[in-house]
């Protein structure tokens, strides 16, 4: 069993930064691929950014160039580094973990972009 627990959300000015963590427990193995999703009142979640165990990455199309997702194996952390926010970023942000067949998802934390 694996759990995931996101923390780093919180309210910033268009223009600002903010960086998530995800931090993963239980049995998490060298295939895995972990990401960051967001969903937004009244939109279907999107993809953010995922990153091997390797480190290979792919972003959206939206966040390119602005958002930077990294990994700490030996925590078994991921991280999002948020600049440039906008107002289109705020979204409930949710942390998710796949390997072999299973994928898990953290609670999410909220991102507000707001003046």
């Amino acid at each position: 069993q694996v759990q995931l627990a996101e923390s780093g959300g919180g309210l910033v000015q268009p223009g600002g930064s903010l960086r998530l963590s995800c931090a993963a427990s239980g049995s998490i193995f060298k295939i895995s691929t972990m990401g960051w999703y967001r969903q937004a009142p009244g939109k279907s979640r999107e993809l953010v950014a995922t990153i091997t165990y390797g480190g290979s990455t792919n972003y959206g199309d939206s966040v390119k160039g602005r958002f930077t997702i990294s990994r700490d194996n030996a925590k078994n952390t991921i991280y999002l580094q948020m600049n440039s926010l906008k107002p289109e970023d705020t979204a409930a942000y949710y942390c998710n973990l796949q390997q072999f067949i299973s994928t898990y998802w953290g609670q999410g934390t909220q991102v507000t972009v707001s003046s």
